[in-house]
């Protein structure tokens, strides 16, 4: 465990209008909301005598110099969640579609990133790259 991530804030333009697309995509992940405060949104994820990881939205303060978010600018290129299975990645590809959200890349194997590595790439309402990965 050490070493994992503990906690992940991403900043997003408005937190209330991506809350709908992170509480249904965390939400199949296992995380639930927690709080609420000024400036977004915290989901955790329930573990042992407390959480185990948790994730922020946090209102941008400035404007930045893109529509949506360049992950090749410095800053984050993409955050990968865990899956428990390929159907655990094709169920939310199904979840993602319904949502109408941005696929990037759909359900496949990737033998670039690794062997057995199936994974769905997507992206958040302000462009942030995603993806939830199995790798046997």
């Amino acid at each position: 465990m050490r070493g994992t991530v503990d906690h992940l804030d991403l900043t997003v333009r408005d937190p209330l209008k991506s809350l709908k697309f992170y509480e249904a995509v965390l939400g199949f992940m296992g995380y639930t909301r927690v709080r609420q405060h000024e400036n977004g949104f915290d989901f955790d994820m329930p573990g042992e005598g407390g959480w185990r990881c948790s994730v922020g939205l946090r209102r941008a303060l400035g404007t930045g110099k893109h529509e949506v978010h360049d992950r090749y600018s410095p800053g984050l290129h993409h955050v990968a969640f865990r899956a428990e299975s390929r159907s655990d990645v094709d169920r939310l590809h199904y979840l993602l579609v319904r949502l109408k959200a941005t696929i990037l890349d759909a359900p496949a194997e990737y033998p670039q990133y690794g062997s057995a590595y199936y994974a769905v790439f997507f992206s958040d309402p302000d462009g942030l790259k995603l993806e939830f990965v199995f790798q046997d």
